[in-house]
């Protein structure tokens, strides 16, 4: 056996359950942490310049590839208040990350000890499982049930909260001897999906709605099989997007209030029978249930059990893993081809492709300053397919899902039920820092770009290249939109006269001097035509300097993007695609 620290042993664990990476910020409490780190070795880490800021890194750590853990540190009180938004963020779409705080020593806590706070309680209700650790023994064991946590049914993130004395204290411990818990994930069984098929086979026009739990289960080449298999076309939600590839002749658009194609809704209202898996019937996706579900069965499959009947009950729920359940899918449908006893899709398919091949929202705009529906036409034709997007919230955010395209399973990197502004920089930071060499281009609206603009630094001290479109309106976009239901526009501008930035002509911030004073490269856009120059210059911009860049598009102040209050009365406020000319980029061309 072997006599070390409690916190080597912890870093010990750490690395064995194949970790590498961390981000975090040192502090007087996790100092023991860092010093275990230093000695141990064999972990990366990343120095974020604010703890929240760490915690949307291991989010987007975690995004980037399956089996991944992100990992975020912060010292006592207010570090671990501060990652709360990240812990909710992973919390509600299923992403495990790991977050380790400091704490006062064992017999101070109940003393009001400076920065000593119930962290365990304060998050519990945002983790899958959150603890105190008061004995040194118990660490490693800790750390060993907080991976199983994680990985284990529906995924999620924990919070582990040492203690100075804690961290400090000697024990006896192996890793030699130290094996990972086996996981648990339930799956679907075979009469299960006999049941699940019969029911699709007996519609007329089924669809397929592919859930952020495909991706979480890596289970999106499964997905395309069983599709192409039975000629279903496959609606991805918005955490689903990237499972099958936009060009491919089944995905038939996503659904929605707001991230959401017109041929997508379109083809949800004509459906008979659908069958969703890994998805949880978010409202942004469904609008009210009894306009969603009206005329049509549903069979839901999740790895949560009390996922199923949540929002509403199903025809047929199955409990089980994505992957799982359509591996049995998968086996029975190839039987019951053999056997003739499959349905033929084709006229059902053709309806819907007919709807993606003409029901387009226009994008080509010459106006000055610029509509923001340009900006991801020009994006579209700039950025290849193997582009990885990484987005939060807000009117760019819906625009960029309605007129953008994916191709990949996690090239769509989005908090999709948080949705906290300021997420989308330390988010791609930790995609970056999960895959060098992928091509990451993150979207915000200037507000969103201002919330943790000072994470910059950190892709500009560690060599963190990506490119960062920041369309500027100067406005709260979103909230001023929503603000139109109260006939109102108040407390959302964000304008004003910047005296060292004349030139912006009272868009308030000068983004590109901040930028530049945090290390990166930016440029700035007013005219429709430089936008693509901009985004090339922008790609040079990244391989000679290693650096984020950013391109700032100055939009017009006011546009009304699409939505609505049900996925039957979506509000188009902009003209619509008539001909081909007037959506260049759309997937299914006009004309």
């Amino acid at each position: 056996m072997s006599k070390m620290r409690a916190i080597e042993a912890a870093v010990l664990v750490m690395r064995r359950e194949g970790v590498d990476t961390a981000f975090g910020i040192p502090g007087a409490a996790i100092n023991p942490l860092y010093s275990a780190l230093q000695k141990v070795g064999g972990m990366d880490h990343v120095l974020a310049r604010h703890v929240e800021g760490a915690s949307h890194m291991a989010e987007g750590y975690t995004r980037t590839k399956a089996g991944n853990i992100g990992v975020c540190i912060g010292t006592s009180g207010p570090a671990g208040t501060d990652m709360v938004t990240g812990l909710y963020s992973a919390s509600a779409d299923s992403i495990p990350i790991l977050c380790i705080t400091g704490q006062a020593p064992r017999a101070r806590m109940h003393k009001e000890d400076f920065q000593a706070v119930d962290i365990t309680s304060i998050v519990k209700p945002v983790t899958k499982w959150a603890t105190t650790v008061l004995e040194p023994g118990q660490v490693p064991y800790a750390f060993q049930k907080a991976f199983y946590e994680m990985r284990s049914g529906r995924p999620g993130p924990v919070l582990i909260d040492l203690p100075f004395d804690v961290q400090m204290a000697e024990i006896e411990f192996d890793i030699d001897a130290y094996q990972p818990l086996p996981l648990a994930k339930p799956s679907a069984t075979r009469v299960q999906v006999e049941k699940a098929l019969a029911m699709l086979d007996q519609a007329e026009r089924p669809l397929l709605v592919a859930g952020g739990g495909i991706i979480n289960a890596d289970a999106s080449e499964l997905l395309v099989e069983f599709a192409e298999l039975t000629g279903i076309p496959v609606i991805p939600t918005l955490m689903g997007w990237g499972t099958i590839p936009d060009d491919h002749p089944l995905m038939v658009g996503m659904v929605g209030l707001q991230t959401s194609h017109r041929y997508g809704n379109a083809t949800m209202l004509k459906s008979d029978v659908v069958l969703g898996v890994g998805n949880r019937w978010a409202n942004r996706h469904t609008g009210s249930v009894d306009v969603y579900t009206e005329g049509r069965k549903f069979i839901h499959v999740d790895i949560e059990p009390t996922q199923i009947g949540r929002v509403f009950t199903p025809d047929l729920g199955i409990v089980s893993d994505a992957a799982a359940a359509l591996t049995v899918f998968i086996e029975v449908a190839r039987e019951w081809q053999a056997a003739g006893k499959l349905k033929n899709r084709s006229a059902w398919l053709q309806d819907c492709q007919q709807r993606k091949a003409s029901l387009h929202r226009k994008t080509h705009f010459d106006n000055v300053p610029v509509k923001p529906q340009r900006v991801y036409e020009e994006m579209n034709q700039v950025f290849g397919k193997d582009t990885c997007y990484v987005s939060t919230i807000g009117l760019s955010q819906i625009a960029g899902a309605q007129f953008l395209h994916v191709y990949k399973p996690r090239h769509w990197i989005n908090c999709g039920q948080a949705g906290p502004l300021g997420w989308t920089i330390p988010a791609a930071l930790g995609v970056v820092k999960a895959d060098p060499n992928r091509k990451v281009v993150a979207l915000s609206g200037d507000y969103d770009f201002q919330f943790m603009i000072e994470e910059l630094a950190v892709g500009a001290q560690f060599k963190l290249p990506y490119i960062h479109v920041v369309v500027n309106n100067s406005y709260l976009g979103l909230i001023r939109q929503a603000q139109r239901g109260f006939d109102m526009d108040y407390c959302v501008q964000l304008s004003f006269d910047n005296l060292n930035a004349p030139e912006l002509n009272g868009y308030g911030v000068d983004h590109v001097a901040v930028a530049e004073g945090l290390g990166c490269k930016a440029l700035r856009v007013f005219e429709p035509a430089d936008i693509a120059p901009a985004l090339r210059k922008a790609e040079e911009l990244i391989e000679e300097f290693k650096v984020p860049v950013i391109v700032e598009i100055i939009l017009e102040r006011v546009t009304n993007i699409s939505m609505g209050t049900e996925i039957n009365a979506v509000n188009e406020f902009e003209d619509l695609a008539l001909v081909g000319n007037d959506a260049p980029t759309a997937i299914s061309l006009l004309d």
